[in-house]
């Protein structure tokens, strides 16, 4: 695990300037690397063991003033200064504006109550993604599976596990965002904490109404531009496959980092601790089983034996119930966590694919647009030898017509010099497209060809025009690319650094949580093994009040010499003596 930290690349200063990629070279940039934040100063507070996720310092910027252009009045709420959460304190089943019923969430922000489903929790990540594509969107709680719906059928959205485990999971998305120094300062999370506020009608408002279809096709740093350049949609739309031809380091450092950490967390921590909590569990459930038998027994004996089997049940059953503890407090502050960050591994992927498809949208477009260059050159170099062609036809002809009784060897080389003409500029001037009438058609092909005679003969074909429209039509598209060309670098520079300082800003965030996992893990284990001591304890002092067996010697029997001359007995003489007690009775 040392070397895996050590390659880290995102664990890096706050107060770095993130590296300008190399693709970008070519080109004069003059857009900002990054776009200016407003922050927020929050108080620093010790974590307590109720509340450890998101971690209390996670995302904590200190800044030098408060933010104060409120939109709303979430807005200043969540930028007052003060260490404040989002509480989901209830889910309730409801079936307003729905045929069928659902759950729905509680939330409370400051004053303000709001109540969502799931579904409305889902699209509000979905938007926020759409609107921030170069930062890293808190996940939310996985959906039900096929084999919950399966095995539950229509109580699978009734579990009440499955609803309290929401609960925590959406009340840690919506806190995440809060914390977040861009995140916070959206309207649409706002409008999404106020009650009296419909969501639908924010679904279908400005910004989400201004989304494009395609986010590769819009800025960057804000895809609801309306003013956005069209030369934009001359960008090619490639696919996160595509090879790039000079892939930046720091972003192949950052994949491979992200595939790591990804494969330790989905494959051997979270099948270890689901396995763990699984045994746990059964573990729980058998000293619940062993308490109530001990129990049982006991009513069936009397004097110091009972008590002592009994106290010895009482301590079973406080084993079954701090290991009942445990395990509720290993899911809720260790493997939901740890779930959690398996999905911040797929988010971070995603994130990562995007600001690849953005540097092969650059490097394709500097290729089309080499490739429109050079077709300009060919068209510009037919343009310049059929103008000489040209020239030196109208002189042949002047000359031709100014002496007319030249010698024939002038007549020949000039006959021979327009010939030549006529054969190069063969080579440029593309012949009438039509059919020749004296080659041989196949059979049945008749038709086809009079059609396309009869097209060709509808549309100009005159070369010349065909060239120079040729001409103009790729100047034209030049001028686009060039433009795309330079509003490809800018995104993929603002891209490249944004999304690196989200993660850098995501590895404090991590180092954080994962110490208050570790430090809640810990805390767990202590309070069990002191509860679990402590019932024992106290088992152990009624279990002593047990008189011996009636072969054990009494310490006043051991101090008398006699005995101690005596040999010690062997195991065939401990046979007897207990046969010989057992006929006694």
């Amino acid at each position: 695990m040392d070397n895996f930290e050590d390659e880290n690349p995102f664990e890096t200063d706050a107060d770095r300037v993130p590296s300008e990629t190399s693709s970008t070279s070519k080109v004069n940039i003059s857009a900002p690397s990054s776009p200016p934040h407003s922050g927020r100063l929050l108080s620093p507070t010790s974590p307590t063991l109720s509340r450890p996720f998101p971690s209390p310092g996670t995302n904590r910027h200190p800044q030098t003033t408060h933010k104060s252009d409120y939109c709303c009045g979430r807005d200043q709420w969540l930028h007052s200064g003060e260490d404040l959460e989002i509480l989901i304190t209830d889910a309730q089943k409801t079936s307003l504006n729905s045929n069928t019923p659902y759950i729905t969430y509680v939330i409370r922000a400051g004053n303000a109550e709001a109540r969502h489903r799931y579904s409305e929790f889902e699209s509000l990540r979905s938007s926020l993604v759409k609107l921030y594509p170069t930062i890293i969107i808190p996940p939310i709680p996985s959906k039900q599976t096929i084999g919950d719906y399966a095995t539950k059928q229509a109580k699978a959205k009734e579990d009440a596990a499955m609803i309290a485990r929401r609960k925590r999971m959406l009340q840690t998305f919506l806190n995440r965002i809060a914390r977040h120094p861009i995140l916070s300062n959206e309207h649409v999370f706002h409008r999404f904490l106020d009650g009296e506020v419909s969501w639908a009608e924010v679904l279908h408002s400005p910004p989400l109404s201004l989304l494009p279809k395609n986010l590769l096709k819009a800025p960057s740093h804000n895809p609801t531009d309306q003013s956005a350049s069209l030369a934009y949609a001359a960008l090619p739309n490639p696919s996160a496959t595509h090879p790039l031809r000079s892939p930046d380091q720091r972003s192949v450092d950052s994949e491979i980092f992200t595939n790591k950490f990804a494969n330790h967390l989905s494959g051997p921590m979270e099948k270890v601790t689901r396995r763990t909590l699984k045994r746990w569990s059964e573990n729980a459930q058998d000293y619940s089983e062993l308490g109530a038998a001990l129990n049982g027994f006991s009513l069936n004996e009397s004097g110091a034996l009972a008590t002592a089997m009994e106290k010895t049940g009482q301590a079973v059953d406080a084993t079954y119930m701090s290991t009942t503890r445990l395990l509720q407090e290993l899911e809720q502050n260790f493997s939901e966590p740890l779930h959690e960050y398996a999905q911040f591994a797929v988010i971070i992927k995603k994130l990562l694919a995007y600001r690849h498809q953005k540097h092969v949208q650059y490097e394709m477009t500097q290729d089309t647009l080499e490739h429109k260059r050079e077709l300009l050159e060919e068209y510009e170099k037919s343009e310049r030898e059929a103008k000489r062609l040209e020239e030196a036809l109208s002189k042949g002809r002047a000359n031709g017509l100014r002496t007319p009784s030249s010698p024939p060897e002038d007549e020949e080389g000039q006959s021979q010099a327009q010939g030549e003409a006529e054969e190069s500029s063969s080579a440029y001037l593309p012949p009438h497209p039509g059919p020749n009438p004296y080659k041989r058609r196949a059979p049945g092909m008749a038709l086809l060809n009079a059609l396309s005679y009869t097209l060709h003969g509808m549309m100009d074909v005159d070369p010349e025009t065909a060239r120079r429209s040729g001409i103009s039509k790729t100047r034209e598209t030049i001028s686009q690319l060039e433009d795309a060309l330079h509003l490809s670098a800018q995104d993929l520079k603002y891209s490249s650094s944004t999304i690196q300082a989200d993660l850098d800003r995501f590895q404090r965030q991590k180092v954080a949580d994962l110490r208050e996992m570790s430090i809640s893990m810990a805390r767990s284990h202590r309070d069990w093994c002191k509860k679990n001591l402590e019932a024992w304890q106290a088992a152990k002092k009624e279990i002593e009040k047990i008189p011996d067996h009636p072969n054990n010697t009494s310490p006043s029997q051991e101090a008398r010499p006699a005995e101690d001359a005596r040999p010690a007995p062997g195991p065939s003489s401990l046979r007897r003596d207990s046969s010989a007690t057992v006929n006694g009775r």
